[in-house]
C-alpha cells in the first residue's frame, strides 16, 4: 500500500534536537518513497531513502530550475508563476547555464587551495577563542565561535571588507533562519543586492586579491557576479556556522565521543564526516521531473515535484548501521550532507577545513567546556529554516 505523508512536520521530538522529525523517520520505515500532497494540491513525492535520493541528485531528468518549483512543501502560493532564478544564482539552474557559472569557481575551491587556507583558519579560530577566554564564562558559542569563524574566512575569500560583516550576517540570517516575515525577507534581499552591486563596482574600479576580483576577467556581467556572490556568501557562511554550533552541541551531549575527539587527534577527519552525516543541517531540496521517470517502483510523471530528505537519507539503516548513533569512528563515509551530482556543494572542502580546525581547537582550549543551561532550553532554529541549527548555545567552563 502506498504511504502518504500528509504534511511536512514543523518540529522535532522533544529531547531529540539532532534527529529528523519522527514523521519523516516513520515514512522511511514504510519505504524510501512516499506520496506528498503539496498545499496547493499538487501530488508530489517525498524521497527518504539514501539510494533513491542519491540517484535523483545524479539524474538530469530531475531539474533544479527555480521556475519549475511552483510548489512549496508548506505554503500554498496559489496561481503565482515562479520566475527563473536571477542571473548568477546557479543553484537553481540546470546545465548548461549552471556549469557556465560554476566552472569559473571550481578552481577556486579545490582541496589543495582550501588546505592552503588551513593556517589562516587556525589563526582566525585562535583569535576568537582568545577573545572568548578573555571575556570569561559563560559565553554564547554561536556568537563567540560558530558564526564569526566562517564569516571572516568567506568574506576574505570574496573580498568583503571586514567592517561590513555584521550587516551581511544579519541579512543572511533573515534569508535562512525560517522566522522572518515576507516584508523582512524582501528588505533583507533588497539591501543585500544593493550592497553586492556596490561591492562589484568597487572591485571593477580597484580589484584586490580575492575570488570576486578574479572573476572580473570573465564574460560575466555585474548582475551575474552579484548573483554568484550571494550564493557563495550565504552558503559559505550559514551552513558551516550551523554545523559548528550544532556539532558542538551534539558533542557536548555525547561526552564519550567528545572525549575521544579531544584525546585522539587522528579522529578528526572521520569525526567531521560523521557529524555532517548525523546532523545534516541542510535538510531537504527539491527537484521537478522533465519527463516520466521510473523511481523506486513508481512512475514519477513529467512535471512532478519531489522533495529529497537528506536527513533521513543520512539516517538510512540500509546504508548506515545504527544510523541514529553518533559514532566518530564510523567507517565508510558516503553521506549526502553536501548533496551529490552536478550541484554538490562547491565549498565543501572549505567547510571541512574549518570544522577540522575549529572543533579540536575549541575542545583543547576549554577542557571543562559544558552547557550552561539544560539541553532542552537550547534555542533551536525551526524546521521551516532552510538550514537547521541552534540560535544560541550558552556554555561555561572552569576558570
Amino acid at each position: 500500500m502506498e504511504h502518504t505523508v500528509p504534511t511536512m512536520p514543523a518540529t522535532r521530538q522533544p529531547g531529540c534536537p539532532f534527529d529528523p522529525p519522527k514523521e519523516l523517520l516513520q515514512a522511511r520505515e514504510h519505504g524510501p518513497i512516499s506520496r506528498y500532497p503539496f498545499p496547493d494540491g499538487h501530488q508530489g513525492w517525498l524521497i527518504t531513502g539514501y539510494d533513491l535520493v542519491r540517484s535523483v541528485l545524479a539524474d538530469s531528468r530531475f531539474s533544479s530550475r527555480k521556475e519549475l518549483m511552483r510548489h512549496h512543501p508548506t505554503i500554498d502560493f496559489g496561481d503565482i508563476e515562479i520566475p527563473p532564478a536571477p542571473p548568477g544564482e546557479f543553484l537553481l539552474m540546470d546545465d548548461p547555464e549552471h556549469s557556465r557559472y560554476r566552472k569559473p569557481l571550481v578552481g577556486k575551491f579545490t582541496v589543495r587551495r582550501m588546505r592552503l587556507l588551513t593556517e589562516r583558519v587556525e589563526q582566525v579560530t585562535a583569535e576568537h577563542l582568545d577573545a572568548m577566554e578573555q571575556a570569561g564564562p559563560p559565553a554564547d558559542l554561536v556568537t563567540a565561535f560558530a558564526r564569526p569563524i566562517p564569516s571572516v574566512i568567506i568574506c576574505e575569500l570574496l573580498g568583503v571588507p571586514y567592517e561590513d560583516r555584521g550587516s551581511f550576517q544579519e541579512h543572511i540570517d533573515m534569508f535562512l533562519g525560517g522566522e522572518a516575515g515576507d516584508e523582512e525577507l524582501i528588505a533583507a534581499y533588497t539591501a543585500t543586492q544593493a550592497y553586492l552591486a556596490e561591492l562589484v563596482a568597487a572591485k571593477r574600479a580597484e580589484p584586490t586579491d580575492d575570488v570576486l576580483s578574479d572573476l572580473l576577467d570573465s564574460d560575466l556581467t555585474d548582475e551575474e557576479l552579484r548573483g554568484m556572490a550571494l550564493i557563495l556568501l550565504s552558503a559559505g557562511f550559514d551552513t558551516t556556522a550551523n554545523m559548528l554550533a550544532l556539532g558542538a552541541f551534539a558533542l557536548l551531549r555525547n561526552p564519550a565521543q567528545l572525549a575521544a575527539l579531544r584525546t585522539e587527534p587522528a579522529l578528526v577527519d572521520g569525526a567531521v564526516e560523521e557529524l555532517l552525516r548525523y546532523l545534516s543541517v541542510v535538510k531537504t531540496s527539491m527537484r521537478t521531473t522533465l519527463e516520466d521517470v521510473e523511481l523506486g517502483g513508481r512512475t514519477i510523471e513529467a512535471g512532478t515535484t519531489v522533495i529529497l530528505s537528506y536527513n533521513t537519507a543520512n539516517r538510512d539503516p540500509e546504508r548506515f548501521p545504527d544510523p541514529h548513533v553518533l559514532d566518530l569512528r564510523r567507517q565508510g563515509g558516503g553521506h549526502l550532507a553536501f548533496g551529490h551530482g552536478i550541484h554538490q556543494c562547491l565549498g565543501q572542502q572549505l567547510a571541512r577545513v574549518e570544522m577540522r580546525v575549529a572543533f579540536p581547537a575549541l575542545l583543547n582550549r576549554f577542557p571543562t567546556l559544558r552547557l550552561a543551561v539544560p539541553a532542552e532550553q537550547v534555542a533551536l532554529r525551526p524546521e521551516t529554516a532552510d538550514v537547521y541549527g541552534v540560535k544560541s548555545l550558552p556554555v561555561t567552563w572552569d576558570v
